[in-house]
């Protein structure tokens, strides 16, 4: 059943994806929601904030800083449902499930996300770069 907050009409009602586009070099997703915004959001970004219970944890306390993940690649998005996407990365993680509403905040807020993610390498002492073996 339909209300009318879930009308894409209401602006209160969170923005709904029009387009979801996987570029051919594998390294960024486009996500173009009806509001009229699009995020260009890269593999790397999407892999390091990952809503999977491997990166989130299953509390703030568990939270993991993921190194080393400059290069990955998106090899496939599957839908789940009518509600978000799941994505199959090129390390085999697989286990995000990425609502559109987390894809919209992941967009909106990516700057700051971005900057919090290269403090915590820093403070960490992690790298982008994949380990050279």
């Amino acid at each position: 059943m339909n209300s009318s907050a879930d009308s894409p009409a209401n602006p209160s009602a969170n923005p709904w994806p029009t387009e979801l586009r996987l570029r051919k070099d594998r390294k960024t997703l486009t996500v173009a929601f009806d509001d009229g915004e699009t995020f260009d959001l890269a593999a790397e970004y999407l892999r390091v904030c990952s809503p999977s219970a491997e990166v989130q944890g299953h509390s703030p306390s568990e939270r993991r800083t993921v190194g080393g993940k400059q290069n990955v690649e998106i090899l496939e998005v599957h839908p789940v449902g009518n509600y978000a996407v799941r994505l199959v990365f090129d390390d085999m993680h697989s286990t995000g499930i990425f609502s559109w509403d987390y894809l919209f905040e992941l967009g909106r807020n990516r700057e700051d996300n971005w900057r919090r993610y290269l403090a915590d390498l820093a403070a960490k002492n992690l790298s982008r770069a994949p380990p050279t073996h």
